[in-house]
Order: structure tokens, then C-alpha cells, then sequence
């Protein structure tokens, strides 16, 4: 692939790839993301954020496209809607993770895949009237795959300068699902990708506020946007990924050439390096780190009232991002190695229930905390950041020094997949609280069987639905 050609590859695999061309393993994969994410999108809809976006989207008003997160009958325009879907997504940062094993690629940047493809082939789905969810997978995987290529063949100074991969990659993946079952073929098609480089955005110094996950819900409103703007023959510069003051040029400096040649689907990347589903509602780059600490505590049966000092070893691909030496809320928690191992010690889980205000704020968290010191480690940064590696210390008040490492072949990776039992676990307990059991299991149906007969309108009622009253409406 030459150095103006990614743009019309890009193009020709979203208009020629069939839903016949998905590999079964692909589309396993991809029913397994979609379970996770609906219940994302679930626990996501109680998050005060979502709700503050979901009543000013209902201030505005507009055409009635599309339902939103908990929120009845009521339907918005589908870019407003994409925002708020995609927002819920990403709101406890508990979304998969495109996997790499270039050890030289800046872990960091890479994307949350499924959530911005995920909700624009939803919500363009229920504006126009599909039904058939072999159209919404193949939309899916498609954004996917473009959005993960990108991702990869980007030079890490994209993710070092401050841009939030999955904010500004994802509104390509938002775009590509939007295009798919808008019909976007040709000049279209192009100035659809032209629009989302433009749109695309996200940065940094937002990590650990309201606006990280929204970077989230604007990639799938802005991609959304993107897509039908060029339906209605809005037009945009047709290289937008490669040519002069391009994407890569302008977000990330250039690309690495030598992966581009493997071009788009050749293997798709869903399969291979594959995708990590989180088993802790916090930045993927932590949770090797929180089974280290969860395997201390049960190993030696250590209690809070015994630790005297944690000491925490890491990489810069850690500590840079995970940043907050102290976290105040639960928001900072998710982006606080302090919090996060002080969680594991005071709880022995880390669930979503745990990244509650009062209690990451509570004398126990902020005490402990205050006593955990997280340290750069230049003998870890020295073996790169294709795994992501560290070392806990606990320091004991009887004069012990615990010692664990973190397992590289890390939980919900490929090397070390959660079971699907484990992924129905994770899904009931987002779920818990805003569905009764019932229902539960009727959205967990629906999202395993999104591409092999599910009732799709179903499935965005159930999720839309605000009591049990809407539930049982759904279900007669």
C-alpha cells in the first residue's frame, strides 16, 4: 500500500466486503463484544453524566430517529442519540480493547473498538427500519476493523501528544458503520471519510472526567453525522486519511508504511491480534496490575488493617496515563493506580459498585492511597510496551514484604480470554439494577443472536425501557 493509497483502500473494503465474507471466527468474536457492550450500555445509562447528556438532548428535540439509554418511548435525531449510546458505552471505561503485538506501539494508543461502530449500526439500524442484524454486524465489523487499522498503523506520538485514540479513531469506525447501511458507495463514500477527519477529537486532560467517555459519544454522533452528511452530497477532501495535511499527517505525524501493506481484512483484526474484554470498569492498562494485587491478598489472606506501605512498579505506559496520584472521586479512581490497588485490599473486587463517590472518597480509600507510592521503573520501560508489565510491593506492619508481579498473559486478553460464562457474569451485573431478571436474560438472548434472527426492535425497546411497566410492554 503506497503513501496516498490507504484512503481508497479503506473505501473499496467497505464497499465489496459481504456479510458471507466474515470469517465464523470473526463473527464469534463479534457477538461476544456485542454482549459485553449492551451491558455497558445498560450500567452506562445510570451514570449522571449520561443522564445530564439524555435531558439535553431532549431540550433539542428534533426528528424523532431514535431511542436513548433509559429513557422510555422518547427518540431523538440519530447523531444526538449516538452520542448519548456511545457516552453509556464508555462511561465506566469497562469497553474492550483492540490488542497489538508491536512491542514498540504505545499501548495507549490503541482504541476501544466496538462501542463507536457498535452504536452507529444500532442507532442507523432503528432510524431506518432494518431488521435484519446480519446488516448490523457487517456494519460493525467493518468500522471495526477500519478503526483498528488505523489505530495500529498510527505512530505512537499520536496517543504522546495528548489525542484519545478512541475519541478521535473511533468517529472513523462510527462512520464506516453509519456509511455501510446508509449505502454509501464511491465520491460518497470518500467524502464521508473527509468529514469524520475533520470531526475527529478527543484529548487527554480529560482522563478522569465526564468528558473522557463523552470523547466516546461524540466519535459515534460526529461518524454518525459524518455519514449522512455525504448521503445528502456534502462534500470533503477524498484523500482525508493520507493526503497533504491528512490525518496521519496532522494527528500522528505520518504512519508506519511497512504495517499499512498488510492492507484492510488481511487478517481482520478482530481475529488476529484479536480484542481484550475488561474484566474491571478502569483503563485496560491497570488490571494486570489489580489481578496482582487481587492474588496477594487471597495468597497471603492479607487484611487492610495489616498493610503498612504498598509500593507499586511500573513502565511510562502506565504511570503516564494512569495519573492521579490521589483519586477524589470515581471517575479519578479509574485513572489511579493508588485507588485502584487500595480497592482490591479494602474490597477483594472492583466492581462497577465499588466506583462510587462516597466510598472512593471515604477515610479507608483516601487513607490508603495516601500511603501507596507508584514508581517508574526503568528496568521495566527498558523491555517495551507490547505487554504491559509491573510489580507490587506490600510493605506489612509486622515487618513483612509481599512481593507479586503482574501475569503478562493478562485476563479477558486473547492469550487468556474471559470464559463466556465470566462474560455473562459481567453482563447481569451491569445490567443489575436497571432490568429485573426477566429482562436480563431477553437482552442477553437478543445480543448473542443479534446476527442470527434477533428481533433488533426488541432489543432497543428492552434497553430503552425505564421501568417495569415499559419492560412488560416490550414483552406483549
Amino acid at each position: 500500500m503506497s503513501a496516498a493509497d490507504i484512503t481508497s483502500q479503506a473505501l473499496r473494503f467497505v464497499e465489496t466486503t459481504t456479510y458471507a465474507d466474515l470469517p465464523e471466527e470473526a463473527l464469534r468474536i463479534g457477538r461476544r463484544c456485542i454482549v459485553d457492550a449492551v451491558g455497558l450500555y445498560l450500567a452506562g445509562s445510570q451514570e449522571s453524566s449520561v443522564r445530564i447528556l439524555v435531558a439535553d438532548a431532549l431540550d433539542q428535540g428534533g426528528r424523532a430517529d431514535a431511542p436513548l439509554p433509559a429513557a422510555g418511548a422518547r427518540r431523538v435525531p440519530a447523531p444526538l442519540a449516538g452520542r448519548i449510546w456511545g457516552t453509556a458505552g464508555h462511561a465506566h471505561d469497562w469497553d474492550d480493547t483492540q490488542v497489538s503485538h508491536d512491542p514498540a506501539h504505545v499501548y495507549g494508543l490503541l482504541t476501544h473498538p466496538t462501542i463507536p461502530p457498535l452504536t452507529a449500526a444500532l442507532v442507523v439500524a432503528d432510524m431506518l427500519g432494518r431488521r435484519d442484524g446480519r446488516e448490523v454486524m457487517l456494519a460493525f465489523q467493518l468500522g471495526f476493523e477500519v478503526e483498528c487499522k488505523i489505530s495500529e498503523w498510527m505512530l505512537p506520538r499520536h496517543y504522546r501528544r495528548g489525542h484519545h485514540s478512541s475519541g478521535t479513531v473511533g468517529t472513523f469506525g462510527a462512520c464506516v458503520a453509519a456509511a455501510k447501511l446508509l449505502g454509501l458507495t464511491g465520491p460518497r463514500l470518500a467524502h464521508a471519510f473527509g468529514i469524520a477527519a475533520s470531526l475527529a477529537a478527543g484529548i487527554r486532560v480529560n482522563f478522569g472526567t465526564m468528558t473522557k467517555p463523552l470523547h466516546v459519544g461524540r466519535a459515534c454522533e460526529n461518524g454518525i453525522t459524518a455519514a449522512l452528511l455525504a448521503a445528502r452530497g456534502f462534500d470533503a477532501d477524498p484523500t482525508a486519511l493520507d493526503g497533504p495535511w491528512g490525518f496521519f499527517s496532522v494527528m500522528g505525524e505520518g504512519f508506519d508504511a511497512g504495517k499499512a501493506v498488510q492492507g484492510f481484512g488481511n487478517p481482520l483484526t478482530i481475529v488476529s491480534p484479536g480484542v481484550s474484554i475488561k474484566p474491571y470498569p478502569s483503563g485496560i492498562l491497570t488490571h494486570q496490575s489489580m489481578d496482582a494485587m487481587l492474588k496477594l491478598v487471597l495468597d497471603h489472606d492479607l487484611k487492610p488493617e495489616q498493610v503498612e506501605r504498598i509500593r507499586f512498579f511500573a513502565g511510562k505506559n502506565i504511570i503516564e496515563p494512569i495519573r492521579y496520584p490521589i483519586a477524589r472521586n470515581h471517575l479519578q479512581a479509574k485513572f489511579s493506580m493508588p485507588a485502584l490497588l487500595a480497592m482490591i485490599v479494602l474490597r477483594r473486587r472492583a466492581s462497577h459498585h465499588e466506583f462510587e463517590d462516597a466510598f472512593v472518597a471515604g477515610p479507608a480509600m483516601q487513607d490508603l492511597q495516601a500511603r501507596t507510592d507508584v514508581i517508574n521503573d526503568l528496568e521495566i520501560d527498558a523491555r517495551g510496551y507490547d505487554l504491559i508489565r509491573s510489580r507490587i510491593e506490600v510493605e506489612t506492619k509486622d515487618g513483612r514484604t509481599l512481593v507479586e508481579w503482574a501475569d503478562e498473559r493478562y485476563r479477558g486478553g486473547p492469550l487468556n480470554p474471559i470464559s463466556d460464562a465470566d462474560l455473562d457474569a459481567k453482563f447481569r451485573m451491569c445490567a443489575e439494577g436497571v432490568l429485573e431478571a426477566s429482562a436480563q436474560e431477553d437482552v442477553l438472548a437478543l445480543a448473542r443472536s443479534l446476527d442470527t434472527g434477533a428481533d433488533l426492535s426488541r432489543l432497543m425497546a428492552l434497553l430503552s425501557a425505564t421501568d417495569a411497566g415499559e419492560i412488560r410492554a416490550v414483552a406483549e
